[in-house]
This record gives structure tokens, sequence and C-alpha cells, in this order.
């Protein structure tokens, strides 16, 4: 990468469907890293076709898709003229797992072509998909998805990301792509492998290999994968705690402040001049969404800025009307509040939490829901005396998660963010109880730049105007 050619500003993937394709088309073209969010895009697609896939965008897509066939057989199973009548469930997708089915590969393939072709549609932009290394089971096949409709970055952050360049080199040059699944007592290695002539036959294309962007939240993490070749990214965005979504926890014992929120110290921080020697270029992330914040992270070395909760509140996000005018809202007169929790996400992983009324970040109503796993995102595989694998979640019945060999401490607060992030972009399962899933919307915990730019956009902004703010000409 010539320095310059990097972008400044990276938008954040922000999931589930968040950073949609219409957003990071809209970064893109302004020429930014437009970035979709990877994660569950099987289900997204799933969901749009059942929904009767308003402008025939996903339609417009998968008839580009390399394997013709492969795309009809998705149309033909999920696709509804018209969309689904009003109260009607949708239909349950394949769960994708150490060894996963067919069925479940194809629409993991198909769901993230479609997402970054329609994010590179018509201009020579560049567009990057960001996933979550702890999502382990979905990121060969999400990846190589991807890499079919021509993906020009790979993010990665939630985790150590030392075998993504080594995937993308495998799936680059034609070869079975691999990954170890981390099982918790695991007696052996267990590893996940795709090979994309399997699926995709005489339908495969040449592949071109994306760079890839690690996320670090220390210097000592990239020091680290800069040792060796294999493990080697071409590039860091370094994040800090004030970052949307997921966050790495405060280094050695975990102490609450008296909002229960986890305390980070000194410690926490990166050192940018490390960072800097490594050699390699990086992003700043976290509470730089200003254009100051921008000119100071160039300042120490930085390419630029990673940013997320200016374009999350953007119109051309994956978000609700109501929930992006609830947070506006909230911007204009000083109430919203983002929570660290640490105890929502599964994943053990701090989690923010935008607290908005009729959202599940009020506690009476995340207790009143029932405890239901039926997406199984963020499920972690478990080894069983007799070598077998099962996948357990912290937000699924208690008495299910119990039987899996999982703790009794870890079951206490924790959210189903799978469901509540498809209901953020209007997905929401429908039980046949009549419950609607409800949201949980986390945003980043600087609301600084955000604040300043409903200023001068009290109606709201686009991508175009907050990337035209963040980098004023001359």
């Amino acid at each position: 990468m010539s320095p310059s050619t990097h972008p400044v500003v990276i938008q954040g993937g922000m999931g589930i469907a968040v950073s949609s394709w219409q957003l990071a088309r809209q970064v893109s073209l302004r020429g930014q890293l437009g970035v979709v969010s990877g994660t569950a895009l099987d289900g997204v697609v799933a969901r749009t076709l059942a929904d009767g896939d308003p402008g025939g965008h996903v339609r417009r897509a998968l008839a580009h898709f390399p394997s013709p066939a492969m795309a009809q057989r998705i149309l033909d199973t999920y696709f509804v003229e018209g969309g689904r009548p009003d109260g009607t469930p949708y239909r349950p997708h394949p769960t994708l797992t150490i060894a996963p089915s067919r069925t479940a590969i194809e629409l993991s393939l198909v769901g993230n072509f479609a997402e970054v072709w329609l994010a590179k549609e018509g201009h020579d932009g560049v567009v990057g998909i960001n996933m979550l290394e702890k999502i382990q089971t979905a990121n060969a096949s999400a990846i190589l998805g991807a890499m079919l409709a021509g993906v020009d970055y790979v993010l990665m952050g939630a985790g150590v990301p030392r075998e993504i360049p080594r995937l993308l080199t495998e799936y680059a040059s034609g070869r079975v792509g691999h990954l170890t699944i981390d099982v918790a007592g695991s007696t052996r290695v267990h590893r996940a492998a795709l090979d994309p002539s399997t699926y995709l036959g005489a339908d495969l294309p040449v592949l071109k290999r994306p760079k890839f962007l690690a996320i670090v939240s220390l210097h000592v993490l990239a020091a680290y994968l800069n040792k060796d070749p294999e493990i080697r990214p071409d590039g860091f965005i370094v994040e800090g705690p004030r970052a949307g979504g997921h966050s790495a926890p405060p280094r050695g014992r975990m102490v609450l402040d008296d909002a229960g929120e986890p305390v980070y110290g000194p410690k926490d921080d990166a050192d940018l001049a490390k960072v800097a020697e490594v050699g390699l270029p990086f992003w700043l992330a976290g509470a730089y969404a200003t254009p100051e914040k921008v000119a100071e992270a160039r300042a120490a070395g930085a390419a630029g800025v990673q940013i997320g909760t200016l374009f999350a509140l953007a119109d051309e996000s994956g978000l609700r009307a109501d929930l992006k005018a609830d947070l506006r809202a909230g911007l204009a007169d000083g109430t919203l509040v983002v929570r660290n929790d640490p105890r929502a996400s599964p994943t053990g992983f701090p989690f923010k939490v935008a607290e908005l009324a009729d959202t599940l970040s009020d506690e009476g109503r995340y207790r009143a829901r029932e405890r239901i796993c039926d997406l199984g995102y963020l499920r972690s595989p478990a080894e069983r005396p007799d070598g077998t694998i099962s996948y357990r979640c912290a937000s699924e019945p208690a008495h299910m998660y119990l039987k899996k060999g999982g703790d009794e401490a870890d079951l206490d607060g924790r959210k189903c963010l799978c469901n509540a992030l498809f209901a953020n972009i209007g997905l929401g399962q429908v039980r046949r109880s009549g419950y609607v899933e409800e949201a949980a919307v986390t945003l980043g915990q600087d609301l600084v730049g955000a604040t300043r730019l409903a200023v001068s956009h009290p109606d709201g902004w686009t991508a175009a105007e907050a990337i035209d703010w963040l980098l004023p000409a001359g």
C-alpha cells in the first residue's frame, strides 16, 4: 500500500447491517473506505428476500453471482413475492458450525457476496467488510463470499485474528482455506476447512486477495502480529475503549465504577509511538469523530481514523428510522447515554448499549423477554466428554446452557444480541406468540462529534455530509 492510497476515514463496520451496503457505497463514492458489516449476512439476505426484496437489490446482485445455480437455490428457498404476510415468522435458516451443511455455506456465500457487490456497484472506490474473530465458524464462508464480489479490505477485531492473512492468501491462490476454531474443554485441535472449488466448481473465478486490517487495542498486539509474515496484516486499526459495539476488557482484574461500567486506566491506552514503530499503516478509533481529532490522529503518525457513531446516525445506515430519530433527539437535548455494559454480550466482551426507551436497554423489558437462542451467531463450541461438539450461548435458556457445561455465573444480564441486532434494522423475528423481538442499539460513548454535527444538521445528515465535515476542503 502506497501512503498516497490510504483512506483518511474508515467508516466503522457496525452490525448487523447497520453498516449497510447503501452506507458503505456512499462513503466509498467520497473517496474513503466504506465498510459493510460481515456479521449475519446469511440471515440478512434470507429475511430481506422473505420480505419481498424491496427495490429488487438482492436479486440484482444475485444475477451477478458466479454460480447461477447456487443463486437460484437461495431464491427458490427464501424469496417471497410481495413479502411474507404481516405477523408471519421468518423462516429459520441453517447455522454455521465447525463442519456446516452445504445449505449453510451457500447462504453465507450468497449473503456476503450480495452485500459487497451492491456496495461496489457502479464505481471504482474501495469497499471493506468487517468481521468478528469471535464468530469463528462463520468467517471462512463469509470472507470467501466477500472475495467473490471483489472486496478490497477485510477488517477484523474482537479477538486475535492471526490466521486471517493466511486464509486470504489460500483463497486467492485457489487453495482450501483453513481456520482453527477455539473450543472450550478441547482435547485436540479443531479446524474448519472450506474448499472454494467444492462449492463453485467451474464457476469459481480468479480471486483477488484483499488487504487485511487487524483491529487491536494495544501496541503489544500490533507488534506480535507483525513479527511473523504469515500472520502479519497490512495495517492496524487501534481502537480505544470508548468505541462502539464490543470492546476489549480492561487489562488485569475487572473493576467496575459506581455505574457498573468497566474502569479503564493508562495500561489500556495504546502507545502510539510504538504502534508507529511497527512500520505498518494504522488508523485510530474511539473518540476521533471531529475534524480536530482527525488532524490530531494524522499528526500522531496515523493514516487516518475509523468512525462509527457519525455513520450509524447517517441517513444511509441500516438502523431503523425511528431508532435514529430517538437517538438524534437524545443528542439534541443532551439526554443520550451510552453505557458500557460488562454483562450484556454473551461473548464476555464489554458491549456499548444506548439507553433508549422501548428497547432491551430497559431492564424490565430485558427480564420480561423469554430466553431464546435460535440464531446462534454468538454461540461458543464446547467439547463433550465423548469428543463431540455442542454449541452454547449464555443468553440461551438457563437449563440448556448449564446442561452443556456452562457456568451459572455467566447467565445473569446476558442479552440475546443476535435477535436484538436484527430488530435494530427492521428484520426482527415475530414469534408465534405474537412477541416481536426488540432492539438493543450500540453506539460509541464519545458523542462529541455527533452532537456538533447535529447542530448544523438538525434534521439528520448523509454520509457525504459527515465526511465533508470531517475533512473540510483545504
